[in-house]
């Protein structure tokens, strides 16, 4: 089974940028969040009633994912990812009241199965930045927000929660607030990680 790679870090952090200078120095079968295409998107942000479509439909096209991507004949890189959305984004839903209890055990439950079934990522680079910096880079994107600037710390929070059940040889922790574009400095040294 392919080795996988997952990105995580709040919105705006970089995760997306990052996942593309990395591919551009190698290949990697890769997997972004595709925040446009996902059916319940538009309709969470309008109307927090699909909350709970919204997380489902997230959960389960992450797990498609990772699945294809285990299955790919070259390293797998992830944008976010499953655990990502549950331990992140599902948790910061259930905080703040769009999702109720029994809609998060709902979501625990499809999580935990989920992860039985697929074996746990092999690498994770846990991205933070400063809050200027998150906050500027969600204002400048030309796509659907649905945590803000204001979430990223509780965000980063609920996962380095998680990220405390993991084995530290597993994770590579960076931040990248004073990072340029091209991640210069970053992807040197991730490639390196990933190759010893």
């Amino acid at each position: 089974m392919n080795k996988l790679i997952i990105l995580i870090g709040p919105s705006g952090v970089g995760k997306t940028t990052l996942a593309r200078a990395l591919c551009a120095k190698q290949d990697f079968a890769i997997a972004y969040e595709q925040h446009n295409e996902r059916p319940f998107q538009t309709l969470f942000k309008q109307d927090v009633k699909y909350a709970l479509a919204n997380q489902l439909d997230y959960l389960l096209f992450r797990a498609e994912q990772e699945n294809e991507l285990r299955n790919h004949d070259m390293p797998a890189l992830m944008d976010g990812g499953l655990d990502l959305d549950f331990h992140g984004f599902t948790r910061l839903f259930r905080l703040r009241g769009w999702l109720g209890d029994e809609e998060f055990k709902l979501c625990q439950r499809f999580y935990s199965l989920t992860r039985r079934l697929l074996p746990p990522p092999d690498l994770i680079i846990a991205l933070s930045a400063s809050a200027k910096t998150i906050s500027d880079r969600l204002a400048a994107r030309n796509r659907i927000n649905i945590a803000s600037s204001d979430d990223s710390q509780t965000v980063s929070r609920f996962m380095n929660e998680w990220l405390e059940s993991i084995s530290e040889e597993k994770i590579i922790r960076l931040d990248i607030t004073q990072e340029n574009i091209n991640y210069t400095d970053s992807v040197p040294f991730i490639l390196e990680k990933i190759r010893s």
